[in-house]
């Protein structure tokens, strides 16, 4: 009897082996199968804007001695320009959602004091707060940890993320109206 000891499995084996692999996963999969690719030219121009107006933010920044652009505005970006349809990317989402997450940063940090467990807390209480509200806007929950884990001054920090806000939202209107064939953004206000 001979064995085979060469380490080469037939290429139907390592296919299976694949296939297997992927049915085990089957039943975490969601129902709907994957959106469409965007086109190319609405990639680039979601890519451009987003670059631009957050550029204006670290100018603005700059200019004022005091960092605007943070991580979750970054994270608004994508969304405002990525998937400019959603109830997350409305201007009411955006702006508020920001607002009332660092209401509820600041309101944490005042009753509990600075620490990781405390961010958690207060980014939990956000997302709660925002979904009563109606402002879902996932970025804006981490404007709760930062405002725990950094202590930034209110008098700053709050109107610097409103203005950010602000910029990404008006951004977003103007380059909808800009690009020919564009989706007009928002979709709503309020």
């Amino acid at each position: 009897m001979s064995v085979d000891t060469s380490t080469e499995q037939p290429a139907r084996t390592a296919v299976a082996a694949r296939g297997h692999g992927l049915a085990a996963l089957r039943p975490l999969a969601g129902r709907a199968p994957a959106p469409a690719a965007p086109a190319r030219a609405t990639a680039l121009h979601s890519g451009t804007v987003a670059a631009a107006a957050l550029l204006a933010l670290v100018g603005i920044g700059a200019l004022l001695c005091e960092p605007v652009l943070i991580p979750p505005i970054a994270a608004s970006a994508a969304i405002v320009y990525g998937v400019p349809a959603l109830p997350l990317a409305q201007p009411r989402s955006v702006i508020a959602g920001h607002l009332l997450c660092a209401a509820a940063g600041y309101l944490a940090l005042a009753l509990l004091g600075r620490a990781p467990w405390v961010a958690a807390l207060g980014a939990g209480v956000a997302v709660g707060l925002m979904t009563l509200a109606r402002t879902p806007h996932s970025p804006a929950a981490a404007t709760t940890v930062v405002v725990v884990t950094q202590a930034p001054d209110p008098v700053w920090f709050v109107p610097l993320l409103a203005g950010a806000a602000a910029v990404l939202v008006l951004a977003g209107m103007a380059a909808s109206r800009l690009r020919p064939g564009a989706a007009r953004y928002p979709v709503y206000w309020w």
